[in-house]
């Protein structure tokens, strides 16, 4: 059978979600043409093997191993074991809509000359979220992984107008000439961010073309533990420190920093701990990220560590 469809789920020790992510994947319409699911085990200690194993008879599910940590390897992983003319790309912590597949499939159809897809990715709060992060989901939905572009299909377009890495497309024929930098991405608990704004961005300056496809649905899972300021400057921290990796800092330095990063970094602090006074979270939260940023572009040091340092 030609399959025209591979779903790509890359996951670390997350056995459960993954299990609520297959199992939602089964309730799913499936795609009239042939179509199959790759998941990649990236080195899991947890039950993910036994996860995989008790779905194989609801879905064209094939369990791919993948001993190098790190979501670009991963990814990568799933590339070279994919079968399909397009690539679905997904996490293993999603619930898709029931349409989810088909509106992808009806997209490669309507919009065939397009290399790139991507759809809406909205939040899946584990309980209530605290007020301050409900009032401000909208300034930092991309800590979450939130992304929705339009109510209607609309072409997508650098810089920015381009979807999340859990809820994705890409023709295999585009993607097989850009693979994930593994110098980008999720690597255990650290790493850094943007492997798949990488390959995205890779291939529409190549002339590749993209259609966001809004019926294409998909809620993230969002824990309690990151439902937390903690986090918030943890994730902004990473961001810094990805955006100094990928382009370094110049200028006056201090402990080989720039000094404007210093100076930046100590007033929107300041500015953040004053903003606090006034109870408003719209007000805080864009010193709050500058800081963690500004903090993270310091801390660059600490980065080039992490990716030299072997993972368990």
């Amino acid at each position: 059978m030609t399959i025209k469809l591979t779903v790509a789920i890359c996951t670390w020790n997350r056995a459960d979600l993954l299990s609520q992510t297959l199992s939602e994947l089964s309730l799913a319409t499936p795609p009239q043409q042939g179509w199959e699911v790759v998941v990649v085990n990236n080195k899991c200690t947890d039950t993910t093997d036994e996860v995989i194993a008790r779905f194989q008879d609801s879905l064209p599910l094939r369990r791919v191993y993948e001993g190098e940590p790190g979501l670009s390897n991963a990814r990568n992983a799933a590339l070279d074991n994919a079968r399909g003319a397009y690539i679905v790309w997904t996490d293993d912590d999603i619930l898709m809509s029931r349409n989810w597949l088909t509106a992808y499939e009806t997209a490669f159809a309507s919009w065939p000359q397009a290399a790139v897809f991507g759809g809406p990715i909205r939040p899946w709060f584990d309980g209530q979220p605290p007020d301050w992060l409900a009032s401000v989901i909208d300034q930092i939905g991309s800590v979450y992984g939130v992304r929705d572009l339009a109510a209607e299909p609309c072409a997508l377009e650098l810089p920015g107008k381009l979807p999340y890495g859990a809820n994705y497309a890409v023709r295999t024929l585009e993607q097989r000439l850009h693979r994930y930098d593994a110098a980008l991405g999720r690597k255990g608990k650290g790493g850094a961010l943007g492997e798949e704004t990488a390959v995205l961005t890779a291939i529409m300056k190549k002339g590749g073309t993209g259609r966001w496809i809004p019926q294409a649905s998909v809620r993230h899972f969002i824990p309690r533990d990151h439902q937390t300021l903690q986090y918030l400057r943890a994730y902004y921290t990473l961001c810094g420190r990805t955006q100094a990796l990928a382009a370094p800092l110049h200028g006056t330095t201090l402990l080989g920093r720039p000094l404007w990063t210093w100076r930046g970094a100590l007033q929107a602090e300041i500015q953040y701990r004053l903003m606090r006074l006034t109870g408003d979270p719209r007000k805080w939260i864009e010193p709050l990220t500058l800081a963690a940023e500004l903090r993270g572009a310091l801390r660059l040091g600490e980065l080039m560590q992490d990716m030299r340092k072997p993972q368990s």
